[in-house]
């Protein structure tokens, strides 16, 4: 299988963040993944981990060395160092690399960075161009101000899981960390804006990334439904609010999705399964009669896919304008061909990652660091800005403390 590799593809040119700085004192997911995202984009990424280090090194099994696969998922192209941030030196340390930095990452709990004499107010005086990206739970106000946030509750509460699972079944987290992912995504869109803002004025600003909004703006077209309806919904399964056929149909192997769209879609599918005339009976002849009619409309199209290989009926589907694919796992998903000639594997030596979906095409993205082992680069960090390393050896572990 073909991957991306450091040492098989070099880059036609510097990243698009080149010469960007970031220092990302985040753990767990979201601001992680923001930094991420960064580091791929040719930013030099400098990771902070607390004494204990980020606790999704140990996630796992599986493992590779003393990482988990969770923490490996989300801090390539990163350099690390240890500060023990509860020490005045470690703060000191902490203030001496922003001063060199253009964004600072962080998701700790409401109050902290205030509590140490390094709030929000004071890094903006002392660093009036850097850009200071906060991922939270809640945000600071608001009657749920200051709570710490995780994916599942927040999926709870903002009505994600209402929306998930089996048609008359009970609400059901989805499998994927989705909130925390989106959050990382809006959270490095949300450093971009501010850095191009500041090109005109010169100045940083604060920018906040929280999981509670992040999670209600995944909601659509639920809660557009609900402003104009009033309705409240339920799980549906995989069957779609709006639209039908829009569901997963049984075949003589795996599942197929369907996505028919509009009802030239419908009219091809109907023909590609042997009964052209489907498409004219008046309880399918619109989207609104076939979502009158799902349940009817799902027999009639199993029944013509009782036959059919998934494999087979889809290519066939696909190729007469059907949207539509097979439910598949996930090893089925890293053998695919168009997996690998989309650069969506990454291979740094012993390290495998997912490649970045963002696409550039004169500053692609670049993978030239595997994720760092704890600590692993604090010589090389503070040497290369001048720092002591004796002045502030007690505020630099380099050995995981337990928790």
């Amino acid at each position: 299988m073909t991957t991306a590799s450091s040492s098989t593809r070099e880059p036609a040119a510097a990243g698009s963040l080149s010469g960007l700085r970031v220092i990302d004192a985040s753990r767990v997911l979201g601001g992680p993944y923001c930094a991420q995202i960064l580091g791929d984009h040719g930013a030099e990424v400098i990771k902070i981990e607390p004494p204990q280090g980020d606790e999704t090194r140990a996630w796992g099994p599986p493992f590779q060395g003393d990482a988990a696969s969770y923490f490996l998922g989300l801090n390539r192209n990163k350099k690390c160092i240890a500060i023990d941030l509860s020490l005045p030196a470690g703060r000191e340390l902490l203030l001496e690399l922003l001063a060199s930095a253009d964004v600072f990452i962080e998701n700790f709990k409401t109050g902290t960075l205030e509590r140490w004499g390094i709030g929000c107010d004071v890094l903006q005086e002392r660093f009036p161009s850097l850009v200071h990206c906060r991922v939270s739970g809640f945000g600071a106000d608001g009657p749920y101000g200051g709570r710490p946030g995780y994916d599942a509750v927040i999926q709870a509460l903002c009505g994600l899981m209402s929306v998930n699972g089996e048609k008359g079944g009970e609400p059901l987290r989805m499998g994927i960390p989705v909130v925390d992912m989106v959050t990382g995504l809006n959270a490095a869109l949300g450093i971009l804006m501010a850095l191009q803002e500041r090109q005109r004025s010169g100045r940083g600003q604060f920018v906040e990334a929280a999981l509670y909004d992040c999670g209600i703006s995944l909601m659509h077209p639920h809660l557009p439904n609900h402003y104009l309806g009033g309705k409240v919904p339920a799980p549906s399964g995989n069957a779609h609010p709006n639209i039908t056929p829009y569901d997963t149909y049984a075949t003589a192997s795996q599942p197929l999705f369907l996505a028919v769209g509009n009802n030239r879609q419908f009219e091809r599918l109907c023909g590609e399964l042997g009964k052209p005339e489907l498409a004219g009976d008046e309880r399918f002849a619109t989207n609104a009669a076939r979502g009158a009619n799902r349940s009817a409309l799902k027999e009639e199209i199993e029944a013509l896919l009782a036959s059919h290989e998934a494999d087979e009926i889809s290519q066939r589907l696909i190729a007469a304008g059907v949207p539509c694919g097979p439910v598949r796992s996930i090893d089925a998903v890293v053998a695919d061909p168009h997996t690998a000639a989309r650069e969506m594997i990454v291979d740094i030596g012993d390290y495998r990652g997912t490649g970045s979906p963002i696409k550039l095409s004169r500053t692609p993205a670049t993978y030239r660091q595997r994720p760092p082992a704890f600590a692993e680069h604090t010589d090389e960090i503070l040497r290369a800005r001048g720092i002591s390393i004796e002045q502030y050896a007690d505020a630099v572990p380099r050995t995981r403390k337990p928790d």
